[in-house]
């Protein structure tokens, strides 16, 4: 299954399986999905599912599927002083629609969410 969602006045195109949708159809409220770009020491990218989703504003996919995108950074950059995940800040990007990425794709296999993310248009292969 697929649709397209407008974030920051971009276009996501959000790609989901029939494994995702058949879960997605069981839940009681929608499930939130957040693309979240993280820059500090190194720039790393993550999906964030349920309560694990902190973005600010979300655009619905569907009524059970709710789409955010949230830039953050690490309060500091020494990457030693932390056992576990550094405390997150939202990073206040000038132009944060020049990062909402292009495409996002969802999963449920093994008793979990998955997601990935991609910042470059995916390009049609030439038959």
């Amino acid at each position: 299954m697929q649709t397209t969602v407008e974030i920051l006045g971009k276009k996501v195109l959000v790609e989901w399986t029939k494994n995702a949708d058949k879960k997605m159809q069981a839940l009681t409220e929608p499930l939130a999905v957040e693309m979240e770009l993280y820059f500090s020491c190194l720039i790393r990218k993550a999906v964030r599912f349920g309560a694990d989703a902190h973005a600010e504003n979300f655009a619905f996919a569907n009524p059970q599927l709710k789409i955010g995108f949230r830039p953050v950074m690490t309060q500091t950059c020494n990457v030693s002083d932390y056992a576990g995940e550094p405390p997150l800040t939202d990073f206040p990007i000038v132009k944060p629609e020049a990062y909402v990425p292009k495409r996002l794709t969802i999963d449920y296999k093994n008793g979990s969410w998955t997601g990935d993310f991609f910042l470059q248009r995916i390009k049609p292969h030439n038959s």
